[in-house]
């Protein structure tokens, strides 16, 4: 199975806007876009093939037909043929609404869900821009209420000025926004579950204030300060540098100026690359793939090799 690339799932969004097509060159549907799904397996999202024979194909039907060549004998093993991850390119022209995301019990039990464990690299940040990761102090689920109730939570937020390259690792029930101005490329468990608590008051096209989700918040809530969102991590070329390392991902970076082979052939999962700079062949056993910056590309768990040919390009790698 050659590299795959799939046609993007665009989403029309109140917070919006059209780095996606500026940046990244995607044919948005209107000025309010707000995310691309470039691999999905969300029921009434599927990716579908855009490169090659298997072009049409789902990404839903190639894993049912040939789940050990498409995911990997780990991943198999690990979660059937559930496709465990779900990426995305994400425009804020507006914030984001305050939200946060249950964990796994959490979202079986309420949901028949994944819990919902992301990953943010930030791809282009207007001066000043911001995003709100956590409390700025430990809060009591009492005051946490109370300042909510009086339209006083932002003074319990943490701000993080952000920059191109910054990456961050969002557990589950830790309140956060993206702010406006943040593109940014997300790496997420397969869940559309959020919680939002807060959305500004601001009103839809229809003119409707938007749901919350006061009460199923409550107790997935993470009230404690904590500074463990801000992943480090080397930046060195034509190497791999380690980001991110969970139960649900890993993911590293390459900042690449010449090819690079790799023997793949133990990883027995799913490879997935998000070119956030430049461009690149991606080449494995069964073929190859020209991708560019705003493209996501997957290669199957039964390759024994993987190269990347390119003159200069940043790619998130992703395995489980």
């Amino acid at each position: 199975m050659y590299p795959l690339k799939f046609h993007p799932i665009l989403k029309e969004r109140l917070w919006g806007g059209q780095k996606l097509r500026d940046v990244l060159g995607k044919e948005i549907p209107s000025d309010i876009t707000g995310e691309s799904w470039e691999l999905s397996t969300v029921k009434g999202d599927v990716s579908v093939v855009s490169n090659g024979d298997l072009a049409g194909t789902s990404l839903r039907d190639l894993i049912n037909d040939h789940p050990e060549e498409v995911l990997g004998k780990s991943v198999v093993q690990r979660f059937g043929k559930d496709f465990p991850i779900l990426i995305k390119f994400i425009d804020a022209k507006l914030d984001l609404s305050i939200q946060l995301h249950p964990n796994d019990e959490l979202a079986k039990t309420r949901h028949d869900s994944f819990g919902k464990t992301e990953m943010w690299y930030i791809m282009d940040a207007d001066e000043d821009a911001n995003l709100i990761v956590g409390f700025n102090k430990n809060v009591s689920k009492e005051e946490y209420t109370e300042r909510l109730e009086s339209d006083k939570l932002l003074e319990l937020l943490n701000y993080e000025k952000v920059a191109e390259g910054d990456t961050f690792f969002i557990n589950t029930g830790k309140i956060h926004a993206i702010g406006a101005g943040v593109m940014l490329a997300e790496i997420q468990q397969t869940s559309d579950v959020t919680y939002r608590v807060f959305d500004f008051n601001r009103r839809d096209k229809n003119g409707d204030l938007r749901e919350l989700h006061t009460e199923q918040a409550l107790d997935a809530i993470d009230y404690e300060k904590k500074n463990d969102f801000k992943v480090l991590y080397s930046n060195e070329k034509d190497r791999i540098n380690e980001m991110v390392e969970c139960p649900y991902f890993t993911t590293r970076f390459l900042n690449l100026s010449q090819d690079l082979e790799q023997d793949v052939s133990q990883r027995h999962s799913f490879t997935i690359y998000m070119c956030v700079d430049g461009s690149a062949t991606i080449e494995n056993d069964f073929g190859s793939v020209e991708t560019q910056k705003g493209e996501t590309i997957l290669v199957s768990g039964n390759s024994t090799r993987i190269q990347l040919k390119t003159n200069g390009a940043k790619l998130l790698e992703v395995t489980i």
